[in-house]
């Protein structure tokens, strides 16, 4: 089977994991005879460089005749100068627009090998955290009106927050249909004391909910579940919640397992169109020095084969090889604790790449 995937190595360490993740998928493509044929486009600041504009429309058109987008990191001090709505990260706001993806998809899970670098008390995550931030992704305050204005008092800026109920009602979808291949437990995540669309948000999805009989829904407010989050992350499996709130919990349901570097992300349209990407930047400050973790990158390409193409038991082997290297003492600078033996950007790579060959 052919799969086509544009690919967006960005900035930053952006090319260094991506080329490691598209070794793993050839590999995978040769163990399970399936054919992956990869398109490099530009976006984000070497964009900027190349064509004088964040998101190239020829990017975009490649991106919609693929079968799913791989996507390294975008942005970098080299162009903070730029004005807000040309700066690299822009990138990414128009991928989700003009491509639909609605769902962001963010696990947070704990390795047992790397249980030292949670920050939060051993009894807190014993056997583990596996949690699920399903976040809108096209919609709320990033995407609503927002203007600066002169006023009497000065500058005034305001940024819209705005939801409908057929947008709350498609990322609840997704949330309960998730759960369900779960732990059947979902938690919704809102503000609505305060906010008149987070009472939408609540109201649609308990009616979601009446769907979905043998999945638990629990409410959240926002400032509760940041707590809750630090204080017993192990009662959450599946969260639901808006642009901005999820925007948020999910950066920090990633620091709660310690390490950035080892998350993925998918980036969900109708049907089965995605966008896979790292949690993690660009991190330009080791860009080209072979010490980047790929893994969070080779993860976010499991999830493209099983959300995306299907493919169970590609996405397990690569998971499994993740395991296997950690399982057997191998470390990136990012997750070594001091005496650990470090491995660089192609070493891990190869590394992987020896595990699923088994």
């Amino acid at each position: 089977m052919k799969y086509n995937i544009a690919v967006i190595p960005g900035d930053g360490i952006g090319p260094e994991v991506i080329e490691q993740t598209m070794r793993v998928l050839e590999e995978i493509g040769r163990k399970y005879d399936h054919e992956f044929a990869f398109t490099k486009v530009l976006a984000g600041g070497c964009a900027i460089d190349a064509t004088g504009e964040c998101l190239p429309k020829e990017t975009v058109d490649i991106c919609r005749s693929s079968d799913a987008v791989l996507l390294g990191a975008v942005g970098g001090p080299k162009w903070d100068h730029m004005p807000g709505s040309e700066r690299p990260e822009m990138a990414l706001l128009g991928l989700r627009g003009q491509l639909g993806l609605f769902a962001n998809l963010r696990p947070a899970m704990l390795f047992e090998e790397l249980a030292d670098a949670c920050p939060l008390k051993p009894e807190l995550v014993s056997g583990g955290l596996d949690i699920v931030v399903v976040r809108e992704l096209t919609g709320g305050i990033y995407f609503g009106e927002k203007a600066t204005v002169e006023t009497p008092e000065g500058l005034e800026a305001y940024d819209v927050e705005k939801y409908s109920e057929t947008e709350v009602r498609r990322i609840a979808k997704v949330a309960f249909d998730m759960a369900m291949k779960r732990g059947k437990k979902v938690t919704s995540v809102d503000k609505a004391n305060v906010l008149e669309s987070s009472r939408l948000w609540r109201r649609v999805v308990t009616e979601v909910a009446a769907d979905y009989p043998e999945v638990e829904l629990n409410h959240f407010y926002v400032d509760n579940a940041a707590m809750q989050l630090v204080r017993g992350p192990k009662q959450f499996d599946v969260i639901v919640t808006s642009n901005i709130f999820g925007d948020i919990l999910s950066d920090e349901a990633s620091q709660v397992t310690g390490s950035i570097g080892m998350l993925p992300s998918a980036s969900l349209a109708t049907g089965n169109f995605g966008m896979y990407e790292p949690v993690h930047g660009s991190a330009p400050d080791i860009a080209g020095k072979d010490i980047a973790n790929p893994m969070a990158t080779i993860l976010s390409a499991a999830m493209m084969l099983r959300y995306t193409f299907g493919l169970m038991e590609e996405a397990e082997a690569i998971e499994g090889a993740v395991q296997k290297v950690l399982a057997d003492g191998y470390r990136t600078a990012d997750i070594a604790k001091e005496g650990e033996d470090i491995i660089g950007t192609q070493k891990c790579g190869d590394l992987i790449v020896q595990a699923i060959q088994g």
